[in-house]
């Protein structure tokens, strides 16, 4: 009986994050240069005493439960604009973010702007980082090339200073946006990059496959729901045939 009361209850903890991570990936599905996350699940094998003909033999029950929320970082599609201040890049670099505390954080988010003193911004998120440290530019007409270098007035004056994370990675999310990558930063031998200004990413979230996951979580929660439920009206008809019989 208390085996069954643990199944149903680590089946319901087990949708339910997987209900949380899926509600947060369909909320930002319009946040720029989001990356989705996902509920890793792992197993373990619980011994089982079965009992026949009087007869104890050993066995064994597989038990499924939640480990990790892991960061899926394939990229998603483009984009393409007018704007100077979108851009995105093909591959697996990052932008480089330096917050208020002085944390730098890594980010494919691209859609900038300046603030008041001429620095190129993401939103309140802090300053864009380039080789130089905060991307100094003080007007709205600059270029950059494929290769991350910026220009004012034809004049190369910083070059974006980029993050390498591998696809595989695993990543500390800050925000809906902002992620935190303690591995090797460099790009690897045989690896490329396209910097490309006028383009924005979207976030890696399938809605539809978003929509058909929760639907299938929701399922299998309200089935250990009603599971749970069974098991505590058969454990208290049993209490109460002890209490006769006793």
């Amino acid at each position: 009986m208390l085996r069954g009361y643990y199944n149903a209850a680590q089946g319901m903890i087990v949708k339910q994050r997987q209900l949380d991570a899926i509600g947060n990936n369909i909320a930002n599905i319009n946040t720029s240069g989001y990356r989705k996350d996902e509920i890793v699940t792992n197993t373990f094998l619980d011994e089982l005493i079965l009992v026949n003909q009087r007869r104890e033999t050993s066995g064994h029950l597989l038990q499924t439960y939640a480990d990790i929320s892991k960061t899926n970082l394939e990229q998603s599609n483009f984009t393409y604009t007018d704007s100077r201040f979108d851009v995105a890049i093909f591959g697996d670099m990052y932008f480089n973010i330096r917050a208020n505390n002085g944390t730098v954080y890594q980010t494919r988010n691209g859609q900038w702007e300046l603030d008041g003193e001429g620095y190129l911004i993401l939103g309140k998120s802090g300053r864009v980082q380039g080789r130089n440290g905060d991307i100094f530019l003080g007007t709205d007409e600059f270029e950059i090339n494929n290769d991350g270098v910026i220009f004012v007035d034809g004049v190369e004056t910083d070059r974006l200073l980029l993050t390498y994370i591998p696809p595989d990675a695993d990543v500390d999310k800050v925000g809906n946006n902002l992620m935190l990558y303690n591995g090797n930063e460099q790009l690897p031998d045989g690896e490329w990059f396209d910097v490309i200004q006028g383009a924005w990413e979207h976030s890696n979230v399938d809605g539809n496959k978003e929509v058909t996951q929760m639907m299938e979580a929701h399922r299998l929660y309200q089935a250990n729901s009603q599971i749970l439920k069974q098991l505590d009206q058969i454990n208290t008809k049993a209490q109460d045939i002890a209490q006769v019989n006793g």
